[in-house]
């Protein structure tokens, strides 16, 4: 699936972020942050991360949609895009 330039590099951003927030937590851990700071840093992590996943899914689901057949530019049907975004729900 490739998504247009500006939702990729949306895309981009949100997983970069979530790299940064994830090396916080990841130091938080190592200098004996308190619990509650790591706690609110991972769900920031993972909800940029989910963020992205379903941009990603919503991406290919336009693109899904573009073709008269139902498939992907890298051949993922709709039923798979389905799972997929199940998969993060």
């Amino acid at each position: 699936m490739t998504p247009d330039h500006t939702s990729q590099r949306r895309i981009v951003n949100r997983l970069r972020r979530a790299r940064g927030q994830l090396n916080a937590v990841i130091d938080a851990v190592e200098e004996g942050g308190s619990c509650r700071d790591v706690v609110t840093q991972l769900a920031a992590v993972s909800s940029a991360l989910d963020k992205a996943g379903f941009a990603i899914i919503a991406s290919a689901m336009k693109n899904c949609l573009d073709d008269p057949e139902g498939v992907t530019e890298d051949g993922i049907t709709a039923e798979e895009l389905e799972k997929l975004f199940l998969t993060l729900a």
